[in-house]
């Protein structure tokens, strides 16, 4: 791994703010591959790479100082051919704030004066986001010069960038040259604004150099910050990656365009800041209790977008919660639509979001304000989800284009049997029926609550899935017993062992014999790396540990599944998950990639990075505040004014302190020893907080 608190795979780095990002390696230089200065999904900036005297400073170190902030260090001896102590030190640093802003600073640590001459060599080729991922090239364009720096226009676009620089360089080609003379300890400060223009409008940094410090404080608060609790814990692996998790999803929060004051997780970085369903929903749901906003603000910017007619080449139903929304068209996929919604388990989703965030005491006016939206969902499931009327809902992509898999496993080969074949659509997934009971029984009680009809007809509903369920998705093998992936086009069992299974743990739609038996296989050591759950047991003949869908280690599929064994009391278990990614956590300087290698965990091994994963992720980076909800098991009825706590045993941690957990209005602060018990003081609310053994 390379340095820094967002570094990715070979050094790489990464800032990030909403719908901006810039990516470079450990030097600060961008030079090749995906790296580049991105704005809504174009690459402004593919070329900015610094030289003094034609060289390029060695690298001394370079980090992640924010989620949007970074600065790198390097230097130049006094002969290039020795080794001699530093003469030239070159200082970066750069924030992300809408665009790109970057301070160069050259210091002279040599005992004479030198006359020094920096080389700033930019470029772009205007990509598309998914032209980078799949490693088109394109031309670049040609360079301009402007007053105090560089100007590039796309051949037949809108897109524009500008660099300006202080003090004003000698502009040459593609070539901004500052000639500096610096007395022995002095210094000199370039300093960089990037400016793009497309067909949305303009953005420009939020402040120059001198207001650099300041920028990077803002750039948090003018997002709404995921106030998390203050957390001490004996292992301090786990604060640290609590503290990341918090960071990366404010620095990951975009305002809806059509009501600016909801925001919502982006997916991830790079290929997927954008509004994605599954993941905006999942992020949402992990950041309970810390930011019943985004929950609240996710809920409302998918209820805009809800399908209302039926669409086959967008996918789009009545009811239905889109799965992502793109600005210009996919060249990756062919000319899909900017909404489309392929997705078979964001619909079920939004439910649960919306009750959990009902839980953990979204305000009743904002619940109440989406009551026609829940109905609209629901009814989805019924009327639409279940396309052949065998009681389960699935998916099959219409048409030539979109998904062929629409679960969140949507790679090609992301649904197979033991055997190694695909399974063929029309697919019922596993944890889409486990969702479906969940947003059913959970639907039903919001609707109660509110004096709305149907409550009855739902848990009804939820009753007879839950039976069918028990009756087609159980298999065995030679472990013994395990819920299958998928019934397929035929009803037959796909049974390719997989993390799946884990999605139903906290979904109950399983007693708990079942659960306990799903537990026990996603313990075994060919589904659980030592790092996290392989999204692909090792015993499959499709498995590869470096596969996207079929053996890698997802860190919000590895959370999900603790959680759930916290639910459903398999503690050993989710203790154990809970284990391996707090060990895997500093490999990537706590900044948990949307994935990872399955390759299993040695004791002096090291967890082996993706190549081209997203980090930041949304729901990468809420899998830490779930395994905090997971140690405590914490069961939320605010409306009831209770909550149930129930810690793990054995506990995971020889102690974990959290101070300020936001509740109805007040704060809680949660105290666990292992063998020793809990300490719990909660202020300024009435909520009453049990802990599990005194409930009956």
């Amino acid at each position: 791994m390379g340095q820094g608190s967002a570094s990715g795979p070979y050094g790489q780095i990464t800032c990030v703010a909403g719908d901006s990002f810039v990516i470079s390696d450990a030097t600060g230089d961008i030079r090749h591959g995906d790296q580049g200065l991105y704005v809504r999904d174009t690459r402004f900036l593919s070329r900015l790479a610094v030289t003094v005297d034609g060289a390029r400073p060695r690298p001394l170190a370079g980090r992640a100082t924010g989620a949007s902030s970074a600065a790198f260090f390097g230097w130049l001896p006094y002969d290039p051919d020795a080794t001699a102590d530093p003469a030239v030190i070159v200082k970066r640093r750069r924030v992300i704030d809408g665009s790109l802003h970057e301070e160069i600073i050259v210091e002279n640590s040599g005992r004479a004066e030198t006359e020094v001459h920096v080389e700033v060599s930019c470029g772009t080729d205007f990509a598309y986001i998914f032209d980078v991922k799949h490693a088109r090239e394109l031309p670049l364009a040609e360079p301009n010069a402007l007053p105090g720096g560089l100007r590039f226009e796309r051949s037949g676009g809108p897109e524009i960038v500008e660099i300006t620089a202080t003090p004003e360089p000698v502009v040459t080609g593609d070539c901004l040259r500052f000639p500096l003379q610096l007395a022995p300890g002095a210094s000199t400060r370039i300093c960089l604004d990037v400016s793009v223009k497309d067909r949305y409008g303009t953005v420009t940094p939020g402040a120059g150099c001198e207001q650099l410090d300041r920028l990077r404080v803002a750039t948090g608060s003018q997002r709404r910050t995921v106030h998390g609790p203050v957390v001490r814990c004996s292992d301090l692996r786990m604060a640290r990656l609590v503290r990341r998790s918090l960071e990366d999803l404010t620095s990951l929060q975009l305002p809806d365009p059509d009501a600016p004051d909801d925001v919502f997780c982006a997916a991830g970085s790079p290929w997927f800041l954008t509004l994605f369903g599954r993941d905006s929903v999942w992020a949402a749901f992990m950041a309970l209790p810390y930011h019943l906003g985004l929950a609240g603000g996710t809920l409302r910017v998918l209820a805009r977008r809800q399908g209302r007619q039926v669409n086959l080449d967008t996918e789009e139903a009545p009811g239905k919660i889109l799965h992502e929304v793109r600005r210009g068209s996919l060249s990756y996929r062919g000319p899909l639509p900017e909404v489309y919604y392929g997705t078979i388990d964001a619909t079920p989703l939004w439910v649960v979001l919306l009750s959990e965030a009902w839980r953990w005491g979204l305000p009743e006016e904002e619940v109440g304000a989406l009551l026609d939206n829940l109905e609209a969902a629901l009814m989805w499931m019924r009327d639409y989800g279940d396309g052949d009327d065998d009681g389960f809902i699935e998916y099959v992509r219409h048409g030539d284009k979109g998904l062929a898999n629409q679960g969140w496993k949507d790679s090609w080969d992301g649904v197979q049997f033991a055997d190694g074949r695909i399974a063929t659509a029309p697919i019922s997934l596993v944890e889409a029926q486990a969702y479906a009971y969940d947003a059913a029984g959970r639907g039903a009680e919001i609707l109660e609550h509110f004096g709305r009809p149907g409550a009855d007809e739902w848990r009804q509903w939820a009753a007879e899935l839950r039976e069918r369920f028990h009756r087609r998705f159980w298999t065995s093998d030679e472990l013994g017993s395990y819920l299958a992936i998928a019934l397929d086009r035929h009803g037959d069992i796909v049974d390719a062992p997989a993390s799946n299974m884990g999605h139903a743990l906290g979904s109950g739609i399983l007693d708990d014999d079942q659960a306990a038996q799903v537990a026990a296989r996603l313990g075994h050591a060919s589904c659980d790396s030592g790092w996290g759950l392989r999204t692909m047991a090792a015993t499959a003949a499709g498995y590869n540990p470096l596969s996207y869908h079929g053996g890698c280690v997802w860190p919000h599929d590895t959370a999900i599944a603790a959680w759930g064994c916290a639910r459903t009391g398999n503690d050993a278990v989710a203790g154990r998950l809970l284990r391996g990614l707090v060990r895997a956590a500093p490999f990537f300087d706590y900044r948990l990639p949307e994935l990872f290698s399955g390759v299993p965990r040695t004791p002096a091994g090291f967890p082996v990075p993706y190549p081209t994963a997203c980090q930041p992720q949304a729901w990468a980076a809420g899998a830490g505040l779930l395994l905090l909800r997971a140690c405590l098991d914490a069961q939320p009825d605010i409306p009831n004014r209770r909550l149930t706590l129930r810690p793990l045993q054995p506990f995971p941690f020889r102690r974990l302190e959290l101070r300020d957990i936001p509740l109805a209005g007040g704060h809680l602060d949660v105290v666990v020893e292992a063998g020793r018990g809990v300490d719990v003081d909660i202020r300024g609310t009435d909520v009453d907080v049990r802990l599990g053994s005194d409930v009956g």
